[in-house]
């Protein structure tokens, strides 16, 4: 199978290329500088790997929530590179591939997923892994404030929390999170390409015109009375 993964809506841009076995991986700065720097690193790799775009079997990339910049650039920039080569593209949630990463690197099947989500929120999703079934899901991505963060109800133990948003908010969990281990984790290109198999497998390969963002949070700045208040 010969994929290109990317993304860019956190502070990390990450870009991986697969063909076969072999793997070639990037990362970078992300925000506004993954507009100017996402294109020439997938270039770099798809060289390294020796592929065409139109070789590949699917773009696969991080649809959100995130960063509302890094969100829509990698939409952009596989709706783009998709059209021009003739393949799909595969969006898949960032919080998934959030609880990939701290699978893969700690072996946890029970993670709740976080990111920071600025203006004093986190974005939040509860996600189990078997190796039978794979990732499920337990309920719909939110995003809210720390303290409303709750575990799946009738959900097994042990959960896990992962993410990156334990330094800024860390402190402000509800009391039965703050005793749960606390996982460093990111929605890297290299989860997205073990997430992408089952992914296709199941049909989640779209036209390019479907390269789309979930925002999850659809206001992106205080008023100026919400920020003057107490």
């Amino acid at each position: 199978m010969k994929l290109l993964a990317f993304d860019t809506s956190t502070e990390r841009m990450s870009v991986a290329v697969r063909a076969g076995a072999r793997q070639w991986l990037a990362d970078g700065p992300a925000g506004a500088q993954a507009s100017a720097t996402l294109i020439p690193t997938i270039r770099a790799l798809l060289g390294e790997a020796g592929l065409a775009l139109a070789q590949l079997d699917a773009i696969v990339f991080g649809r959100g929530p995130g960063s509302f910049t890094g969100l829509r650039t990698a939409c952009a920039v596989a709706q783009g590179l998709a059209f021009g080569a003739g393949v799909s593209v595969l969006p898949l949630d960032t919080l998934l591939a959030l609880a990939e990463d701290a699978r893969q690197a700690h072996a946890c099947t029970q993670v709740l997923a976080l990111l920071d989500a600025r203006m004093d929120q986190v974005y939040a999703a509860a996600w189990s892994w078997s190796a039978e079934a794979g990732w499920s899901s337990h309920g719909a991505t939110v995003v809210c404030a720390p303290e409303a963060l709750t575990l799946p109800a009738g959900a097994p133990a042990p959960w896990v929390l992962a993410g990156n948003a334990f330094a800024v908010h860390g402190a402000r969990l509800p009391a039965p999170l703050q005793a749960l281990p606390r996982l460093a984790a990111m929605p890297t290109a290299e989860a997205l390409l073990r997430l992408a198999p089952a992914a296709l497998a199941s049909g989640g390969a779209l036209p390019p015109e479907q390269a789309l963002p979930l925002y999850v949070r659809d206001k992106v700045a205080l008023t100026t009375a919400e920020r003057m208040a107490p």
